[in-house]
């Protein structure tokens, strides 16, 4: 081989070494921009030590090196915007996962939904065991982490929030509603445009809603009490309650009926837990009702009822105790000494003296009242309670027109409030005081009764839901068949709206109205009934009439299809409108997400007191 041959193939060598550098190993030796020239002109004299230059193959090593230098590729500096171990994800992929996650969460709770739902049991870290198959309860204690399915933690609690039912629906149907567009992100379709189709369904099935919601006449007291207790019971019906759905329900219309019917505040209805016992030993108090609060020596002696009480709640610690702060007194006389104690004792009798010369026989604190204090009042046949809880105190307040002092200095008659019976009373193992005939705010307080804790919490839970559905058909009056009836009926409207819109609107609301036979479809699974004839005779019977069979839908205790309207199974229209708008929100909010960023989470502290590394 000539010499001129050699060189030529020592310097591609040479240069394909070069090529094969990786960037990330350049960027290591810290070459930057400059480095490409570096390396090259490295190179350059490495051949030059090896082969003397000449008048021949100079031109051609600066020919060829001109050459290398033109293929470099424009290496662009490395943009860093997000911290290190930041996770991105985007794309379609990225949004079927969400998707994906979301229905996981549905699959949740999916069985929970109906007269025939099942229950779940859910242990926090701590331990604490719950048993529930209120939508919302479950919901918040899952712990979902997937940011996209915590929108449907979120839609459930405002439906909790809003109108108290309706929780597990607006969860599955927001769930069916992605997956029935699944397809068309998957084919390729704008996200924009499923959007657009889904609100467009959205709006149409609200707008029938109201076309077929049915107001009950206010006029007619008996008429209105039977509307609420339908929609009580209703709600009632899928819950631990549902046995006793009829006591319960009279409870539950009672307490919204006691309320001020302008303002309806639910709380002004206090809720109490009695464990032991059996659900019908459950009691409405009409008025206000707390636990006994801790008693000091003497409280034995004092009376536990009044007719007609004058009733004083105060903000003032009735105790005689030790400063708390550090104070030194010099005195030369034992009579000086006697004299601070004496006024001690004199601050704390002025204040017991001021509060019984306004006449009230019943005194309420939020801070402790000692046992001189109670002692004194046992003796002049006044009760006593301290260490009230200030919701409890707060109630008292407004039912009975008294209000709260912190001070005992210009106390006055004008500050005391009444009621027409107070008593003290045993209820299972424990001493209530009770607070009847209320004039100045109507409120009331239940009082429940059952076995274990589990039990009376959900028992808690689901009357809470009932009550929330009174108040809101209270307000409205304006109610649905339940059952999944109206579910059907806006289904088949859609379906008929769909035929007369164009391009792929038409498909989007098809599939929004299939997603809403979610409802009677589930309801059907959960009670073990033949779901496709189910749904096969309702879309048949909804079809043929519209106007006769519009409020046909799965008749769990009969086990068929029949009209719920008739049989009263109805709900507050504004339960259905309110979850069909946050299920379609909550949608169109996880398909308009198109990338997801999750920053690295925090490293723990180090604890206190251990040793820095290599220490």
């Amino acid at each position: 081989m000539s010499q001129k041959k050699q060189n030529h193939a020592e310097r591609r060598t040479l240069w394909a070494i070069y090529k094969g550098i990786e960037p990330r190993h350049r960027i290591l030796l810290g070459m930057g921009f400059m480095g490409f020239s570096m390396l090259g002109l490295w190179v350059s004299d490495r051949l030059e030590e090896a082969y003397p230059p000449t008048a021949d193959n100079r031109v051609t090593r600066v020919s060829h090196s001109d050459t290398a230098y033109s293929e470099l590729p424009m290496m662009q500096p490395q943009v860093i915007v997000l911290k290190e171990g930041t996770d991105t994800s985007q794309g379609v992929p990225q949004l079927l996962s969400n998707i994906a996650a979301c229905l996981a969460v549905c699959d949740t709770i999916r069985t929970t939904l109906g007269p025939r739902g099942m229950d779940k049991l859910i242990v926090d870290g701590q331990g604490q065991v719950t048993i529930s198959n209120d939508g919302a309860t479950i919901m918040k204690l899952l712990d979902v982490v997937q940011p996209a399915a915590r929108t449907l933690v979120d839609i459930a609690r405002a439906q909790d929030a809003e109108v108290g039912d309706g929780t597990t629906s607006v969860v599955l149907l927001a769930g069916e509603l992605l997956k029935e567009v699944r397809p068309f992100v998957e084919e390729g379709v704008s996200a924009q445009a499923i959007i657009r189709g889904v609100r467009r369904a959205a709006e149409l099935a609200i707008a029938r809603i109201d076309e077929l919601a049915v107001t009950v006449d206010r006029a007619d007291a008996a008429e209105a009490r039977a509307l609420l207790e339908k929609c009580a019971a209703t709600s009632m019906s899928s819950k631990l309650i549902g046995s006793q759905k009829d006591f319960f329900t009279r409870m539950a219309v009672d307490a919204v009926l006691r309320l001020d019917q302008e303002q309806l505040d639910e709380g002004m209805i206090g809720i109490k837990k009695v464990a032991g016992g059996a659900m019908q030993d459950s009691l409405l108090v009409d008025g206000v009702a707390f636990k006994k609060s801790f008693s000091y020596a003497g409280f034995e002696q004092q009376p536990k009822a009044f007719d007609a009480p004058r009733i004083a709640c105060l903000n003032v610690e009735l105790e005689l105790k030790a400063e708390k702060d550090n104070a030194e007194v010099r005195v030369d006389r034992v009579a000086d000494y006697q004299a601070i104690v004496d006024a001690e004792w004199r601050i704390i009798f002025d204040k017991l003296d001021a509060i019984l010369a306004t006449g009230a026989n019943v005194v309420l604190s939020r801070l402790p009242i000692g046992d001189l204090a109670t002692q004194y009042f046992a003796d002049r046949n006044v009760f006593c309670a301290g260490r009230v809880q200030k919701d409890d105190l707060d109630r008292v307040c407004e039912a009975t027109g008294c209000r709260v002092q912190s001070t005992t200095t210009d106390l006055a008659a004008a500050h005391l409030g009444t009621c027409e019976r107070f008593e003290e009373r045993q209820i299972g193992g424990q001493r209530f005081n009770l607070f009847r005939g209320c004039p100045e705010a109507k409120t009331c307080t239940i009082v429940l009764r059952g076995g274990a804790e589990q039990f009376i919490d959900e028992v808690e839970r689901s009357l809470h839901d009932s009550i929330m559905v009174v108040r809101r058909a209270v307000k409205s009056h304006a109610v649905v068949a339940g059952g999944g009836a109206i579910e059907m009926e806006l289904s088949r409207h859609l379906r008929d709206a769909a035929r007369r819109i164009e391009g792929k609107q038409q498909l989007i609301i098809a599939a929004v109205a299939k997603a809403l036979e979610v409802v009677p479809r589930q309801l059907c699974e959960n009670a073990g009934f033949d779901t496709t004839d189910f749904i096969t005779q309702l879309r048949a019977r909804h079809a043929q009439d519209p106007d006769r069979f519009r409020w046909y839908g799965v008749d769990i205790e009969a086990e068929a299809v029949a009209d719920l309207f008739a049989k009263f199974v109805w709900e507050p229209a504004l339960v259905k409108t309110n979850a069909i708008a946050s299920a379609a929100e909550a949608a169109c909010l996880v398909l308009s997400v198109d990338e997801t960023v999750s920053s690295q989470k925090a490293q723990d502290p180090m604890p206190a007191g251990r040793p820095m590394p290599g220490r």
